[in-house]
């Protein structure tokens, strides 16, 4: 724990978990989705639904979406500056089972077509956690370089996804793996130590049985 864990971020407005971990919600969604969503259906949960409009939870989300950090003092426009970018928001109250009380969902479609579902939670002191993925069960949090590797679930993809990333000297930090069903989707969440290189990054995603490589870096492009 640091001192900044204690002390909470440098944001705009008056809830670390309610504001800035708000926006880091919208940011992470945003850059895993890798462009501006032209539509944003927001749904939250528990404290956020309760009590979000005051601390200026709504206006966190969609200034993330907007791929600004905490403490951009644009925050407080975000639903005008929103409009004229082209992004259409709906935002609701939703019951989640055993979520966390500061608990969000995103549903993003962008201009191409493509969608995005995340389900992420903010943990105090600006910290978040991201949940699922397109319904897939996933736990990070966005603060280290993270591969999101969705896959076929069979034997030996585990093994060759090591063993290129190795290969690059790429170190993992943590990593968790989920699957839906045996033999169906898994997915794989690799924190790593230091940023990967894009060319690493496509060689991953060229492996036989990766189905869809992601790779979020919130310092990076």
């Amino acid at each position: 724990m640091t001192i900044f864990d204690i002390m909470g971020p440098i944001m705009v407005g008056p809830s670390s978990s309610h504001t800035a971990g708000a926006v880091r919600i919208g940011r992470v969604a945003r850059r895993l989705l890798g462009e501006l969503p032209v539509q944003a259906e927001i749904l939250l949960h528990g404290s956020f639904a309760a009590t979000g409009a005051g601390h200026g939870t709504d206006r966190a989300i969609v200034a993330g979406l907007l791929d600004m950090e905490p403490a951009d003092p644009r925050i407080p426009r975000s639903f005008q500056l929103a409009r004229e970018a082209g992004m259409a928001v709906s935002i609701r109250p939703v019951e989640l089972r055993h979520a966390h009380p500061n608990t969000a969902v995103l549903n993003l479609t962008t201009a191409q077509g493509r969608t995005l579902s995340i389900s992420a939670s903010s943990l105090g002191g600006g910290r978040i956690r991201v949940n699922s993925i397109d319904g897939m069960e996933a736990s990070f949090s966005g603060a280290d370089p993270t591969l999101i590797i969705r896959n076929e679930d069979r034997p030996g993809i585990l093994a060759e996804v090591a063993h290129t990333l190795s290969g690059s000297n790429a170190n993992i930090a943590t990593m968790q793996l989920y699957r839906d069903r045996r033999g169906g989707l898994a997915v794989m969440v690799m924190e790593c130590d230091a940023p990967l290189p894009a060319p690493l990054i496509r060689q991953v995603s060229e492996l036989d049985g990766v189905v869809r490589c992601t790779y979020l870096d919130m310092e990076g492009a």
